[in-house]
């Protein structure tokens, strides 16, 4: 008897889509110094730069650390839907680049963007594919004594910081990942998201519909209520047997 011939094609579907990963967590944590060892690592990543109307700290580089901006020209980029999302943080606004965003995207790249709390959970509704990141501090302690060292805050705004980041870790169910950034072990926490963006890369699924047509709708202007309602209609359609 005869053996059927061998089938070639693979019975499943490779990725083909580009990464975007969101860190995000409490003021202090390290996101900035996490995500500038990435760099000096040479990790082929496309880092977005976030904008801000707050002044800049000695340390840090327009455009570099952040792309700092007057009230007036940030307040003009809402207005022309160029900010993929915006927050106002500790009474500084913060945005994240559309079209910066959308040409990494475009280009294959996969993308890097930080983000508040309040950021990550625009995205998550918005752009629920993504992939989330929670940067965490071992203890509440441990971060007091980062911000302390900063000497950006008075011991009112620290209050006010403890405070906020107790109520932002328990948001980490909105997240895929959580990463600890101990004290003077910030290699473990590259090494760690840098492993997460691996087994990501590796996975082998379809990309779900729903989440092509997010991408969609945000990357292409649609104000946020209509995506939210296109979402959920898709949504239900998907539902249907």
């Amino acid at each position: 008897m005869k053996k059927a011939a061998r089938r070639s094609q693979l019975p499943f579907n490779l990725p083909t889509r580009p990464l975007l990963i969101v860190l995000s967590g409490p003021s202090g944590v390290g996101k900035d110094a996490v995500l500038t060892k990435m760099k000096e690592l040479g990790y082929p990543l496309k880092y977005i730069t976030t904008l801000t109307t707050r002044p800049r700290r000695p340390n840090e580089r327009n455009n570099v650390d952040y792309h700092f901006v007057l009230m007036n020209r940030f307040q003009k980029m809402i207005e022309n839907n160029e900010l993929l999302e915006w927050a106002n943080v500790y009474g500084n606004w913060y945005g994240v680049p559309r079209e910066k965003v959308k040409q990494a995207l475009d280009k294959g790249n996969d993308t890097i963007i930080k983000v508040d709390i309040q950021g990550a959970a625009t995205i998550k509704k918005i752009l629920p594919q993504a992939i989330f990141i929670f940067l965490m501090p071992p203890s509440i302690e441990e971060l007091l004594i980062r911000l302390k060292q900063r000497h950006t805050e008075s011991p009112s705004d620290l209050a006010v910081r403890l405070k906020t980041a107790e109520e932002e870790i328990k948001q980490l169910p909105l997240f895929d990942y959580v990463v600890v950034n101990r004290w003077g072990e910030i290699a473990l926490a590259v090494s760690d998201i840098e492993a997460i963006i691996t087994a990501e890369n590796r996975l082998v699924a379809p990309i779900p519909i729903i989440a092509e047509l997010a991408q969609w709708v945000v990357l292409t202007g649609t104000p946020r209520n209509e995506a939210a309602s296109m979402t959920v209609a898709a949504e239900r359609l998907a539902a249907k047997p």
